[in-house]
């Protein structure tokens, strides 16, 4: 019986590690071809789908909806085509070495480790690894956004998959494992004492913070009875209420009392705590950014108020004439790439050297970011070479863009190769903000609302349409001087805009 092919998670890019699965586009038992969508994966960047570089039978699924995968973790199994099926053991009795408690569901997790890592530990690294090159040279070759499945050469970590037999084997307080082999099941920045799929599983079906457990084997190595001690410790709280036919009852002066204060209250606060949402995917990668631009750069915020009627007039002129008129924002990118020529200081970048040494690192071209809002949080992606597009060519870029990134299925080189960001937070109805300039970025432009306001014209009182524009920068790549000569640049822009659309 020839055993099924297992397919890693690829590298996704842009120095991603990790996916939350979304969803299965196929089943157990599907017959799938070479490059058939199989899954589909949301990163830090976007949510794409995952094709097959194999031809069979679905013979397993590694994960479900909703959990984070590591790259290189196995993410299906097919049984080629012709050979027979294997078939998943459904419900397998763990094997045990020492005086181990048998978990009350099937949690059987057959081919699953934390780092895909064969179950002869014996075997040489190298082996494993060159058995994965084998298997992947069989593979489509097919381009996943840019990273699709290797064609011939080696990944680092990735092997074979475990077998069903001793997929599910948990080392038991007298297994001798080495700080080294212990050391070789841990992911950086993921918990690392913890090998069993079962017990992560049971952390996971009971809410249990293996981050907050102190393993009892060796090396620290979280056991199942250490998790299952967490979980009779927690039990109370679900019984810490009882129910009526109309809303939850707490004693005022029984101990549940403390059970859930301890556990349902903010000890800072003491209020109830409603939910807890992980940060990940987009958010957790625009924190993350967010974060370290707050932290690295020196930054500096300035604004003018600009009376944009002129341009409000001339795209309503513009329309009178044509059915594709350019919208207002595109007009505005029109204007910033006309002012990051002249002042060219704000499209570069700073990077730093191992000694510390800096340097100020200019581009030929622009890539304009634009600031989108989607379901699954802000994300930016460019108009590549934006200084070389009319108003309309902005235009049908940035609808293009916008509308690809609320799908998510922006690519990640789209998402992450500006070199200036236009944010316009007038959709919003605000009038100004002090944006966070987009790291590794030096400064982000911001555009409020247009609304009428009361403007002195020719000495005289007027109501005009009036926008806000505001600047911020970072104070090592100019001074104060530049930032608003390109800010005086674009709002007189804004103000007489036939000088700079005479191109449209």
């Amino acid at each position: 019986m020839s055993e099924p092919k297992v397919f890693l998670l690829p590298d996704l890019g842009e120095g991603l590690t990790e996916a939350e699965l979304i969803g299965w586009l196929v089943a157990v038992g599907d017959e799938i071809r070479v490059d058939q969508p199989i899954a589909e994966v949301e990163t830090a960047k976007s949510v794409v789908e995952v094709p097959s570089p194999y031809a069979g039978t679905v013979a397993v699924l590694h994960g479900e909806p909703g959990q984070i995968l590591d790259v290189g973790k196995p993410l299906i199994s097919v049984t080629p085509m012709g050979a027979a099926p294997m078939v998943e053991p459904v419900e397998t009795k763990p094997v045990e070495t020492g005086p181990v408690e048998t978990p009350a569901g099937p949690v059987v997790e057959p081919a699953e480790t934390e780092l895909g890592e064969t179950a002869d530990a014996t075997e040489p690294a190298h082996a494993a690894a060159e058995a994965y090159r084998e298997e992947e040279k069989a593979g489509s070759g097919n381009v996943l956004i840019g990273y699709g499945t290797p064609g011939g050469h080696g990944v680092a970590r990735r092997t074979r998959p475990r077998k069903a037999s001793v997929a599910v084997v948990e080392p038991a307080e007298t297994s001798p494992l080495d700080d080294l082999s212990l050391l070789r099941t841990r992911v950086p920045g993921k918990l690392g004492a913890v090998i069993s799929p079962l017990v992560r599983r049971m952390a996971r079906e009971h809410g249990v913070d293996l981050g907050e457990l102190h393993g009892s084997g060796d090396s620290g190595l979280i056991m199942r009875k250490d998790v299952e001690a967490a979980i009779r410790t927690e039990e109370p709280v679900e019984i810490s209420t009882r129910s009526t036919d109309e809303v939850p009852v707490v004693e005022a002066e029984s101990p549940v009392v403390e059970l859930v204060e301890t556990h349902g209250l903010d000890p800072r606060t003491g209020l109830g705590i409603s939910s807890r949402t992980p940060v990940r995917g987009v958010r957790k990668a625009v924190a993350a950014n967010m974060a370290r631009s707050r932290s690295e750069i020196p930054e500096a915020t300035v604004w003018v108020d600009v009376d944009a009627t002129a341009l409000v007039e001339l795209r309503e002129d513009l329309k009178a004439g044509s059915s594709q008129v350019p919208g207002l924002l595109a007009f505005i990118a029109r204007f910033v790439t006309a002012g990051l020529k002249k002042y060219p200081e704000l499209n570069t970048r700073i990077e730093t050297a191992a000694d510390g040494a800096q340097e100020i690192v200019g581009f030929d071209g622009i890539n304009l970011g634009i600031a989108a809002q989607t379901d699954r949080g802000l994300v930016v992606p460019s108009v590549r070479g934006a200084e070389k597009l009319s108003a309309r060519e902005l235009d049908a870029e940035i609808r293009r863009l916008t509308d690809v990134a609320r799908q998510g299925k922006a690519t990640p080189s789209e998402l992450g190769s500006g070199t200036f960001t236009l944010n316009n937070y007038g959709v919003f109805g605000v009038d100004g903000s002090a944006a966070i300039i987009n790291h590794p970025e030096v400064a982000i432009l911001g555009v409020g609302r247009i609304i009428d306001r009361p403007w002195v014209v020719d000495g005289k009182l007027a109501v005009r349409k009036v926008t806000e524009l505001t600047l911020t920068f970072d104070h090592r790549v100019c001074d104060g001087g530049t930032a608003a000569g390109f800010l005086r640049f674009v709002g007189d822009t804004i103000e007489c805009p036939n000088s700079v659309l005479a191109d449209i």
